[in-house]
C-alpha cells in the first residue's frame, strides 16, 4: 500500500477532518511507521496454527431458559413511591 498524500487526504475526508499541509506530511510520516511496524507480522510463520477470534474456547455460554415465578406488579412495586398507574416512574429525558 502506497501512503502519499491522496490516501491521506481520502481517509480524512471519510473521518471529517480538515487537515493542513503540515498535518497532511505528519500522517505521511506517522502511517508510513506504522506500517513497517507491522511489518513484523508478515515474518511470522503461522502454518498449521489455528485461527481463533478467542484466546478461550467458549462453550454454550447461554443458560437453558426455564420458566420460572416472577414479581406479581403489586409485590414488584409495594417498596416504591416512584410508581403511577401500576409502572415505575423514572427520570424525565426530555424537558
Amino acid at each position: 500500500m502506497e501512503v502519499n498524500e491522496e490516501l491521506i487526504k481520502k481517509i480524512a475526508g471519510l473521518s471529517k477532518l480538515n487537515l493542513n499541509q503540515e498535518e497532511i506530511s505528519k500522517f505521511i510520516k506517522d502511517f508510513k511507521d506504522i506500517l513497517e511496524a507491522f511489518k513484523v507480522l508478515d515474518e511470522i510463520d503461522v502454518k498449521g496454527v489455528k485461527s481463533s477470534f478467542r484466546p478461550i474456547e467458549q462453550k454454550n455460554v447461554l443458560r437453558e431458559d426455564k420458566v420460572e415465578n416472577c414479581l406479581e406488579q403489586k409485590e414488584a412495586l409495594k417498596f416504591t413511591k416512584n410508581k403511577e398507574k401500576g409502572f415505575f416512574v423514572g427520570p424525565g429525558t426530555i424537558e
